[in-house]
C-alpha cells in the first residue's frame, strides 16, 4: 500500500479541485474496519479538499450517514457486524441516488456481480492503490453529476503549464509539442505533483491495463518526456530508485 504525502502545499499542487454544485466541499464517508487503511484513504481524500467521516462497522456507518448525509461512500464489503451489502441497502434507503464505491478482498466474477447488482456503482479489489480509489471516486462523482471540477482547466507546477482544454503545454512560456500518450502521462504526473508514482500505477492510469507486464514502456515514455520537458533546463522529472517517478518544481 503506497504512502501519502500530506505535506504538499495546496498552492503548488496541480490538482483540479472538485466541489459540489453549491460550491461546498464534497463529504465522503469511508467505511472500513482496518483503521490504518481508513486513515490512509482519509488523508488522500482530505488532500483533494474533501470533508471525510469514517466508520469501522455497519451500524456506525448508518448512524453517520443519518446524522450527516454523505455525497459519496467508500464501503468495505466485509465488516465485523454485518455485510457491507446490507449496509449498502440501508444507505440507499436513506438516499436512493447515493454513489457508492465498494471495496473487497474478493475478486471473483460472482462477487463483482453481487456487489454491482446490490447497487454499488463501482468496485475495487484489495490490495489497491489509494490513487486508484481517488481517481475512481472523481470519475464516479462526475458520472453521477454530484460534483464538478473547478479552478480552471490549467495544471501548473513551477514554470510548467498544461492546459487540459487546448492540450497545450508550455514551460517557461515556451510551447512544447507532445503526443497524446505523452500528454496523458504528463497530466498524471502533474495531477500528482510531489508524489512518487510507481510504474504499476502509471501503467494502470495512462495505459489502463498491465501492458503485458512490460513496465519498460513507462521508462521509454518518461525518457521521451524528459527530452521535451527537461532538456536544457533544471529537471522536473526525477527517478526515485526502487519506487518510481516524481514530478516537482525545479529548484
Amino acid at each position: 500500500m503506497p504512502t501519502v504525502d500530506s505535506s504538499v502545499n495546496a498552492q503548488e499542487s496541480a490538482r483540479v479541485v472538485m466541489r459540489r454544485a453549491d460550491g461546498k466541499p464534497i463529504h465522503v464517508l469511508v467505511v472500513d474496519d482496518e483503521p490504518v487503511l481508513a486513515e490512509l484513504m482519509s488523508m488522500a481524500l482530505r488532500y483533494e479538499g474533501w470533508e471525510i467521516a469514517t466508520a469501522g462497522d455497519g451500524a456506525s456507518a448508518i448512524a453517520s450517514a443519518r446524522q450527516t448525509p454523505p455525497d459519496v461512500v467508500v464501503l468495505d464489503v466485509m465488516l465485523p457486524d454485518m455485510s457491507g451489502l446490507d449496509v449498502l441497502q440501508k444507505l440507499r434507503a436513506q438516499n436512493p441516488r447515493l454513489p457508492l464505491l465498494l471495496l473487497t478482498a474478493k475478486d471473483s466474477v460472482e462477487d463483482r456481480i453481487a456487489g454491482l447488482t446490490a447497487g454499488g456503482d463501482d468496485y475495487v479489489t484489495k490490495p489497491f492503490s489509494v490513487e486508484e480509489v481517488v481517481l475512481r471516486l472523481r470519475a464516479l462523482l462526475r458520472r453521477t453529476g454530484v460534483a464538478s471540477e473547478t479552478g480552471g482547466a490549467k495544471l501548473v507546477v513551477g514554470d510548467l503549464v498544461l492546459d487540459e482544454d487546448s492540450h497545450e503545454v508550455t514551460r517557461g512560456g515556451e510551447l512544447i509539442s507532445l503526443t497524446a500518450t505523452e500528454f496523458e502521462l504528463l497530466r498524471f504526473l502533474m495531477r500528482n505533483a510531489k508524489r512518487v508514482l510507481s510504474k504499476a500505477q502509471i501503467l494502470d492510469r495512462v495505459w489502463s491495463y498491465d501492458f503485458g507486464g512490460r513496465s519498460n514502456i513507462v521508462e521509454l515514455y518518461i525518457s521521451y518526456l524528459r527530452k521535451k520537458i527537461d532538456s536544457g533546463r533544471d529537471p522536473m522529472i526525477h527517478t526515485v530508485r526502487g519506487a518510481g517517478y516524481v514530478l516537482k518544481p525545479a529548484r
